[in-house]
């Protein structure tokens, strides 16, 4: 168990439950992860019914906003009233979301993405989680007009001195730190139940992409047609571009080792 959560207990899952889920998803905004839920969800993935328009789970967009910026405030160990509290909660929430799978579902679980963040107690508290880290490079990230993770979290994340700079650099190091946290986390501790996706590699070769997933979740049949007729990359993609060299080179120099580390710089 990670540290940070010792004192949360698992949440003991119904053995159908168990043995199917969770299926998390979990990205920085903007990052192009409704596609995934779609394609999801034709495998016989199971993620919810109570949904906004985004395929997030409305219940677990409401435990974001009340848990991410609590969490963040507070250094090392949490303690045992807001881990048993947030356990319960979780726990109510599984129950109320997945109490009835429909028939024919092979997982279940959810997508909200900003679950990223919270990763680390959802892994200790449901150790049978299996997450997939969606990832959009950070220099489209920053330009992005979804800044929504920014204007809510972005004072429990970022240093002081980086929240003086404009807000694509602010934008920047937001995305570098909460991703570069989630693959540290995943590659260490979660092994072969953690899998990166970049929205990039789904853009330009979908059928395989979605094969990796399918592979990674074990789903049955075979995801190529249906993602190459849900996937179309967006305009805004390499929006980056676009902007002034000197802007870019500010970005870059913020968010190098995760630009790198996922294969973007």
């Amino acid at each position: 168990m990670n540290r940070r959560w010792a004192n949360v207990d698992r949440i003991e899952l119904p053995e159908g439950l168990a043995d199917s889920g969770p299926v998390v998803v979990g990205a920085t905004g903007g990052s192009g992860t409704r596609v995934l839920a779609r394609l999801l969800k034709d495998g016989g993935v199971f993620i919810g019914s109570n949904l906004n328009p985004y395929e997030d789970v409305l219940a677990f967009g409401l435990f974001s906003d009340r848990w991410i910026n609590v969490v963040e405030g507070i250094d090392g160990q949490v303690d045992p009233a807001t881990c048993s509290t947030m356990r319960d909660e979780l726990r109510t929430m599984v129950g109320s979301e997945y109490g009835e799978i429909p028939d024919g579902t092979e997982r279940w679980g959810w997508k909200e993405p900003r679950s990223i963040y919270l990763l680390s107690f959802f892994d200790a508290a449901m150790p049978s989680l299996r997450f997939v880290h969606f990832v959009r490079d950070g220099r489209d990230m920053a330009f992005s007009e979804n800044q929504n993770q920014l204007t809510k979290h972005g004072s429990a994340i970022l240093r002081d001195d980086q929240l003086q700079l404009r807000k694509p650099a602010k934008s920047i190091a937001l995305w570098s730190a909460i991703n570069g946290r989630a693959a540290d986390y995943g590659e260490a501790t979660m092994g072969d139940r953690y899998l990166r996706v970049r929205f990039e590699d789904l853009c330009s070769d979908p059928a395989e992409t979605a094969c990796r997933v399918y592979r990674f979740l074990g789903l049955r049949g075979d995801p190529g047609d249906a993602a190459r007729a849900a996937v179309s990359p967006p305009k805004t993609l390499g929006r980056w571009r676009d902007k002034k060299p000197a802007s870019i080179r500010q970005l870059e120099e913020i968010a190098a080792p995760t630009l790198t580390r996922f294969g973007y710089l």
